[in-house]
C-alpha cells in the first residue's frame, strides 16, 4: 500500500499537513471522516475544548457544507431557502482544516485513509485518531425502473430537484390538453412512510395545492398524491395514536395511502403496486429507508450485519468480542451505538442522536488527549416532532405528551432551529419564516438550474437549412422562366405601379 503522499495541504504543516510516516508530529492529528451532523459537531466541540497546540483537526467530506436533514421537507416546499439548511464547513469550522473529497479506503491498522478528490488523483493521509461519521445513503431495492424514474430525498440537491420537478409538472400540465398525459403529470408518488417520507409528502402536497390556486386551467381535484408503505402503519417513531391521527389527517387531504404495500415496478412511469394497483406517474420520490455508507466495506474496521461500525457506550470502536480498537471512534447513522436506556437496542439514526453523539464524542476525545477518563453516551429520547405542512404537525414529547396541529408545528420549528448549527443559519431561517408568513411563499419552478447550459448549447448549434418541397408549392409560385425573365417581369410590374 502506498505511503503518505505529499498533497497541497503539506504547504501548511499545521492541521491539514500530510506528514510522512516516521517523522514525529508536534501535535496529534484527529481525522474526522464526514462533515455531516456528527463530523461538524465533533470538530466544533473538540476545537472548543482543545487549542491548536493540543490537537490538529481535519474534516474530510465530498461536499463543502453540512446538510441539516430535518429541514429538507421545508426546503422542498419553499418554506426555507435551500441555502439556509446547509452550514458551510469553512465558515462553521474555525481552526479546523477541511479536505474536500470522498473517502475511498480506510486502513486503520496503518492509520491511513485514501481520499479521492473531485478532480485529480487519489492520495493518502495519516492520522493518530480517527472519527467515523460518514452517515448513511439511500437504501434502494432492485425494482424495475426505480433507478431511471425515482428521485431520492437524502440531500439538499434532491430536495431542490423535487420542488422544481413538482412545480414544473404543474406548469406543463396547465397547457396540456391530453387528459391521460395531464393525469400522469399531476400524479405524485412517495414511497416510504417514515418521518422523511411523511414530512416530504405533507410539505410538498401543501405547496402544490397552494400553487394550483394561481392556475385557472387546473382544479384541485386533479392533483393526485399517493403514499406507498410496506408496513401496516406510518411513523413508527411515535405512538400508534399519533400515527393514526397523521393517517387520518392525510386522508382528509385526499392523499391516497396504501399500507402493507410494495412498489413492484415503475418502468417508464407506469407504477405497479403489490396490491394490484396500476397507474402512470411522472414523479416518484423514494424515501424508503437508509443504510450505512458503503465505503465502510472498504475498511478494516469491525462492522455489524447491517454494515455499521460497532461501538461501545463510550463511542469507541469495538470488535465482536467487545475489545476496543485503539484510536478509533464512530457515531451517527453509520455506527451501532448501544442505547443505554433501552438495553439490547441501538440509538436510532436521527438528527437528535447524531448531534448529541457528536458533542459527546468531542468531549471524550478531549479527555483522551488529556489522559482523562471517558464518559458513556447516555441520552434519553426527548421526543419526536413532524411537520405536516404550514401550521400542521404532530409531536410526542418525553414519550407521554402528545401534541397536534399548530402547537406541534411550532414545536417542530422551535426544536430544529435550536439544533441547527451556527447563529448565522438560525437567524436566516427565522427571517425566512417571517417573510413567508408576511409575504406568502414563492412557488416558482427553476428547473433549468439542473442543466443551466442546455439553452446555450442549443443556441450554439446552427439550425439545419429547411428543405423546400417545390412540388408542394402552389402553381402560381412554381413559374417557368429564367431568372432574367423573372427580374424583367418584376421590373415591369413595379413600373406599372409607379405609373398608376
Amino acid at each position: 500500500m502506498a505511503t503518505s503522499v505529499q498533497t497541497p495541504v503539506d504547504a501548511a504543516p499545521a492541521a491539514g499537513a500530510v506528514v510522512p510516516r516516521g517523522k514525529p508530529r508536534k501535535v496529534p492529528r484527529v481525522v474526522i471522516l464526514g462533515g455531516g451532523s456528527v463530523g461538524l459537531t465533533t470538530a466544533r466541540r473538540l476545537r472548543k475544548r482543545l487549542g491548536k497546540r493540543e490537537a490538529a483537526i481535519v474534516v474530510v467530506d465530498p461536499r463543502p457544507y453540512m446538510t441539516y436533514a430535518p429541514f429538507l421537507p421545508e426546503a422542498a416546499a419553499g418554506s426555507i431557502d435551500a441555502r439556509n439548511v446547509v452550514a458551510p464547513h469553512r465558515r462553521a469550522l474555525k481552526g479546523v482544516d477541511v479536505l474536500q473529497g470522498k473517502v475511498s479506503q480506510i486502513h486503520h491498522a496503518e492509520r491511513t485513509v485514501e481520499i479521492t478528490p473531485e478532480e485529480g488523483e487519489p492520495y493518502w493521509i495519516t492520522y493518530d485518531h480517527l472519527v467515523v461519521g460518514l452517515g448513511s445513503v439511500a437504501r434502494t431495492l432492485p425494482i424495475p425502473g426505480l433507478a431511471e424514474q425515482g428521485i431520492g430525498f437524502k440531500n439538499v440537491e434532491e430536495a431542490i430537484a423535487v420542488r422544481n420537478h413538482v412545480l414544473n409538472r404543474i406548469d406543463v400540465a396547465s397547457s396540456t390538453w391530453d387528459p391521460e398525459l395531464r393525469k400522469k403529470m399531476l400524479t405524485f408518488v412517495f414511497v416510504g412512510g417514515g418521518f422523511a417520507g411523511i414530512e416530504a409528502l405533507a410539505e410538498v402536497e401543501d405547496m402544490a395545492r397552494y400553487s394550483v390556486r394561481h392556475y385557472n386551467q387546473i382544479e384541485q381535484d386533479e392533483l393526485r398524491f399517493v403514499l406507498v408503505e410496506g408496513s401496516p402503519r406510518i411513523l413508527p417513531e411515535v405512538s400508534e395514536e399519533l400515527g393514526g391521527y397523521t393517517l387520518e389527517q392525510l386522508r382528509k387531504r385526499d392523499i391516497e395511502i396504501f399500507l402493507s404495500t410494495f412498489l413492484n415496478s415503475c418502468v417508464d412511469g407506469h407504477v405497479v403496486l403489490s396490491n394490484g394497483q396500476e397507474f402512470d406517474a411522472e414523479t416518484i420520490i423514494w424515501t424508503a429507508g437508509v443504510k450505512a455508507n458503503p465505503v465502510l466495506q472498504q475498511s478494516d474496521l469491525p462492522l455489524d450485519k447491517m454494515g455499521r461500525v460497532t461501538c461501545n457506550e463510550f463511542l469507541q470502536v469495538v470488535d465482536a468480542d467487545g475489545t476496543v480498537v485503539a484510536d478509533a471512534y464512530a457515531a451517527g447513522d453509520c455506527a451501532a451505538v448501544p442505547d443505554l436506556f433501552n438495553p439490547g437496542a441501538f440509538c436510532p439514526p436521527n438528527a437528535q442522536h447524531a448531534v448529541r453523539e457528536g458533542k459527546h464524542l468531542g468531549d471524550n476525545l478531549a479527555r483522551v488527549l488529556r489522559s482523562a477518563e471517558l464518559t458513556e453516551y447516555k441520552h434519553k429520547n426527548i421526543g419526536a416532532v413532524a411537520s405536516l405542512g404550514m401550521y400542521k404537525g404532530v409531536a410526542q414529547m418525553f414519550g407521554k405528551i402528545k401534541v397536534r396541529g399548530v402547537l406541534a408545528w411550532f414545536l417542530h420549528r422551535t426544536y430544529h432551529v435550536y439544533a441547527m448549527p451556527t447563529i448565522n443559519r438560525k437567524l436566516r431561517i427565522m427571517a425566512g419564516w417571517t417573510g413567508s408568513i408576511l409575504l406568502r411563499r414563492e412557488v416558482v419552478a427553476l428547473g433549468s438550474v439542473h442543466d443551466p447550459r442546455a439553452e446555450f448549447r442549443a443556441a450554439a448549434v446552427p439550425p439545419k437549412p429547411r428543405a423546400v418541397d417545390t412540388a408542394a408549392l402552389p402553381p402560381q409560385k412554381a413559374e417557368a422562366g429564367s431568372p432574367a425573365e423573372k427580374q424583367q417581369a418584376t421590373g415591369s410590374g413595379q413600373a406599372a405601379k409607379s405609373a398608376s
